[in-house]
């Protein structure tokens, strides 16, 4: 509506001439035509979904499975004891630290059962342990590379050798947004990842499906306040501007790429009414802030991201990324397992806040949250001695919950000591199958047309783990 009142205004003042006006107001009355072809227009599912949203909570640098989440007795009574890394496992190693024979090392942290249902998870996670029946835990996970960037773009992808659109912008291309004013994908992280904007990036996708960067601190989306002081004389630029836009875009058929950028423009705007808002904790009460362990004003910390990734979701943002750290000062406990303690500490409260905020609002019955990170670490090292963990891609454990998930259980098994998959393996395809098929996403039917072939995020591969679905 503001397009034609701009246009007439401007029109009146003869800042247009008449010509001009008709042919955009002609331009503006076919819009809902044009509208078809809106890429971030809600679409139906291809089956009722039990997910609307995803919460993805990424652990950068690579988690410890057998010191977390992966219980293994054996572990500790073989502590110390040699062990003959099969050559492909020594891949992980540096080139100088190759030599087969290495030593198994036995968790830093004591497991123990935890909820009705009886899940191991150790005194890394506490508070996420009490949410241990509404988790399901992934314990045989495997990716296809021990590099961090390589295996961040699988975990993030599908593919860790090719640049490809995130998961969250094959979400946000299958599903649409559920709130015009706000990205459909958002992605809070404080510092660049492994991989960096790849991570979140739509590739060969409509640029609309990007995930847009929010940094915790005291302006988390830059530039968002509005130039122009008068609100009136800014609806009216930007009436005329996306009158031109229409036109622009009606003269070059409907050009797909063309309608994600002006869409992309459009989602700024709305952003600058509700972003704001979003982002204001001013309204959330003591309790909530006391909940996530967030002191009141602080603007930082995953307490923070959480809180907001609350608040985002209930104002339809469809698919939110937490990232805890980047690519250093993370996960990747080479020197000393010791460092995963704090940043533990920094995620735990919070995400067992989340799990249980959106439980008290009747949100995780359909909004998935899953627990990620980009592969495990060795249950060996070089020597008696060492204190740290290697990379780790063939068994590694991730979880969900909420969203259609059977909580309280465990899926798939690794071996003994937590090296390889022993039962019920879960690639990253099969990971990103479930996790559309929980958005009533088919995953074999969510293709996008590039270079001459239909590309998916599972590639050709996946498979619906259906033993965890409610």
């Amino acid at each position: 509506m503001y397009r034609r009142t701009a246009i007439r205004s401007l029109a009146g003042s003869s800042l247009l001439l008449p010509g001009i006006v008709s042919e955009l107001l002609a331009a503006d009355a076919r819009r809902d035509a044009v509208a078809a072809d809106d890429p971030l227009a809600p679409k139906p599912p291809h089956f009722p979904a039990k997910a609307k949203r995803v919460i993805f909570l990424h652990m950068s640098g690579g988690v410890s499975h057998v010191d977390s989440f992966d219980y293994k007795p054996r572990l500790i009574t073989d502590h110390g004891q040699p062990y003959e890394v099969p050559k492909k496992m020594l891949e992980a190693f540096a080139v100088s630290n190759r030599s087969a024979v290495k030593f198994f090392k036995k968790p830093d942290w004591e497991f123990k059962q935890r909820g009705q249902s009886g899940l191991w998870i150790s005194e890394m996670f506490p508070h996420i342990a009490t949410r241990a029946d509404d988790i399901c835990l992934i314990r045989s996970m495997y990716n296809d590379h021990a590099d961090h960037a390589q295996a961040t773009l699988g975990i993030h992808t599908g593919s860790v050798s090719f640049t490809r659109p995130s998961m969250g912008s094959w979400v946000s291309y299958g599903l649409g947004t559920m709130n015009a004013n706000l990205p459909s994908f958002m992605v809070i992280a404080p510092a660049l990842p492994y991989a960096g904007g790849q991570v979140w990036s739509a590739d060969f996708l409509p640029g609309c499906h990007q995930g847009t960067r929010v940094v915790p601190g005291p302006e988390p989306v830059p530039d968002i306040k509005p130039l122009v002081a008068d609100a009136h004389l800014q609806e009216m630029e930007l009436g005329i501007g996306a009158a031109f836009n229409r036109r622009h875009l009606l003269a070059r058929g409907s050009d797909r790429q063309l309608a994600a950028r002006i869409k992309s423009f459009e989602t700024a705007y709305g952003m600058q009414a509700a972003a704001p808002e979003a982002f204001d904790l001013g309204k959330e009460t003591d309790d909530t802030h006391k909940l996530y362990g967030l002191p009141r004003g602080s603007t930082k910390g995953f307490g923070w991201q959480c809180l907001i990734a609350r608040r985002i979701a209930e104002r339809g943002v469809r698919f939110i990324e937490l990232i805890d750290t980047g690519a250093s000062g993370n996960w990747d406990a080479h020197g000393d397992m010791a460092t995963h303690g704090p940043l533990a500490k920094n995620v735990d409260q919070p995400i067992a806040a989340l799990l249980t905020d959106l439980e008290r609002r009747g949100m995780l019955k359909d909004t998935l949250v899953v627990w990620a990170t980009e592969f495990g670490r060795t249950p060996f090292n070089t020597s008696k001695e060492s204190k740290g963990r290697e990379h780790h891609a063939q068994a590694f454990t991730c979880w969900m919950a909420g969203g259609g998930v059977k909580g309280g259980q465990s899926y798939g098994e690794s071996d003994d000591h937590g090296n390889a998959v022993a039962a019920n393996g879960v690639h990253v395809h099969d990971f990103h199958a479930t996790m559309l098929h929980l958005l009533g996403l088919d995953h074999t039917r969510l293709t996008f047309r590039h270079s001459g072939r239909d590309y998916r995020l599972t590639d050709v591969h996946g498979n619906v783990v259906k033993d965890i679905l409610a």
